[in-house]
């Protein structure tokens, strides 16, 4: 017997499609409504076949679709605000894709992106990354799911923030085009990203605060050198994290890290730096942890894939603790 419904508001984008599709083959959710602000009226199979989701993708219509125990919202940045505020109003529980309610600081999110629309629900919104945040996002009600890119910096960091022993870094990241969303642009142009490797948001990534701020909720207070690159791959995403440690962080990584992630159904630890194809498909975040020569120095790699565990496994990683069950449910 299936468990609550859920309904996915922008399912036509391809995080959105992708969190249909794992909701619609869930063992426990029942994936009761699609929504896109274009293709209405079109299945979700017809624009993405290999995803095998035949409901029909609907305008969005709130006296019908809001009759859910839970969404995921997979709107642009900015434009996602106003409906999470209305399906919390109607006692929906609410994963939210977007950006705007991973920082809790409105005036921080209004430099980064535009003014707030719903700033009285940030203190509401917890963020979304399980290895950090279990237990408060078992009783959420608003979980803001991290961005791909902060997914992967913070899960290769957070053991060395939580020790005090960051005292600068600097984080080279690269990702697949899927992570720029489904419209096409100059960019991401087949004839502009084949055979090339670009870097972008620079000088100043939005996701930069993101990955500040929660390395500051793990005692790690400092300023973060963020820089992303595209690469001629559809999905996947590697950041390498260059390390200056502490004075009193003169020790073995090795150790820290498998304490840290022994019990994380989700991380895995490597001894080799890990590819994008090592976990491309799946939930998994492969971690790798070096020694520099220079004993003040460590690398970090870390690689997901960001159309899920950047994004849409994620998601439903968070729904499977907010509705308490197994947390792999329907991911792995």
């Amino acid at each position: 017997m299936k468990g609550p419904s859920v309904a996915v508001f922008g399912a036509a984008g391809f995080t959105g499609a992708l969190a249909a599709r794992l909701l619609d083959r869930h063992p426990w959710f029942e994936l009761r409504t699609v929504t896109a602000r274009s293709e209405v009226g079109r299945q979700l199979v017809e624009l993405y076949p290999h995803h095998r989701v035949s409901l029909e993708l609907e305008e969005l219509d709130l006296e019908r679709q809001a009759a859910v125990k839970a969404a995921v919202v997979a709107y642009p940045h900015g434009q996602a605000a106003t409906l999470v505020a209305d399906l919390r109003g109607r006692g929906v529980r609410v994963v939210d894709l977007s950006a705007d309610f991973r920082l809790r600081d409105a005036a921080v999110y209004e430099q980064w992106y535009r003014a707030h629309t719903k700033p009285e629900l940030l203190a509401e919104a917890v963020y979304g990354l399980p290895e950090l945040y279990r237990e408060r996002i078992r009783s959420a009600d608003l979980v803001a799911n991290p961005g791909c890119y902060p997914t992967a910096a913070l899960l290769a960091l957070a053991p060395l923030a939580r020790e005090g022993m960051l005292e600068d870094i600097v984080i080279d990241a690269k990702s697949g085009v899927s992570g720029a969303g489904r419209a096409t642009t100059e960019k991401t142009h087949f004839v502009t990203v084949d055979e090339n490797v670009s870097a972008y948001g620079v000088p100043g990534h939005r996701h930069t605060p993101e990955i500040e701020q929660e390395l500051a909720a793990l005692g790690a207070r400092l300023r973060v050198t963020f820089t992303p690159h595209l690469l001629p791959l559809d999905q996947g995403e590697l950041v390498s994290c260059y390390v200056t440690l502490a004075p009193d962080g003169q020790r073995d990584l090795a150790p820290l890290y498998e304490k840290t992630y022994a019990e994380e159904p989700f991380v895995e630890l490597s001894t080799a730096p890990p590819g994008v194809r090592d976990v491309r498909d799946t939930n998994i975040c492969r971690i790798s942890v070096h020694r520099d020569l220079r004993p003040d120095r460590a690398i970090v790699f870390a690689a997901i894939d960001n159309l899920w565990k950047g994004a849409a496994s994620q998601a439903v990683q968070n729904l499977n603790l907010m509705f308490g069950r197994p947390e792999g449910e329907g991911i792995s």
